[in-house]
């Protein structure tokens, strides 16, 4: 059994550091997967952010505080290494008008993707939303996070992240509109 307390007891001595970590990677590594999946969704690119993240989390331990939970503080990092590989793959992005397209061709050229036409146009909706709004559906949608958590998680107010919210199904439903 996970115990958050007992863990982070054991992530502040040196000697059981290692340990400890390897049950915080054990614990964490599906969810975090999967949160970083829904917006990049390529395998590749999530495990190697992923793999980021356990490197920024582990080399960080002796920044943690404590004031968050560390469920938190690791979906605060795994967050903005998402968001930090998604502003440098705009850099070099296709135009707006192919990003349905290119969504569309990695999901289908992906073998761990098995979802049908629908799926693919709902990864199509939520990639074309803004950074910010995908993020908030992610993490509202797929991982039922309540916004109060959301909000510290994002360093966000519950009204911001509920109208972000809004916004991003709205777009996604004139998205499925637009493409019946």
């Amino acid at each position: 059994m996970y115990d958050e307390e007992k863990i982070v007891r054991l992530l502040r001595d040196e000697r059981t550091r290692a340990l400890a970590f390897t049950q915080v990677v054990d614990h964490f590594k599906e969810k975090l997967y999967w949160q970083i999946r829904r917006m990049v969704l390529s395998h590749d690119d999530t495990d190697d952010i992923l793999q980021n993240t356990f490197i920024k989390a582990w080399t960080g331990l002796d920044a943690f505080r404590g004031e968050a939970k560390l469920s938190t503080w690791l979906y605060r990092i795994a967050s903005n290494e998402t968001l930090n590989f998604l502003e440098r793959q705009k850099r070099k992005a296709v135009s707006i008008d192919d990003q349905e397209n290119s969504v569309s061709a990695q999901l289908e050229s992906d073998p761990y993707f098995d979802g049908d036409e629908t799926q693919r146009l709902l990864q199509a909706a939520i990639a074309s939303l803004p950074l910010r709004q995908r993020q908030v559906f992610n993490l509202k949608y797929f991982e039922e996070m309540r916004y109060e958590d959301m909000s510290q998680l994002l360093g966000t107010s519950v009204g911001a992240l509920k109208a972000s919210y809004h916004h991003a199904v709205r777009k996604i439903s004139e998205f499925f509109r637009s493409n019946d």
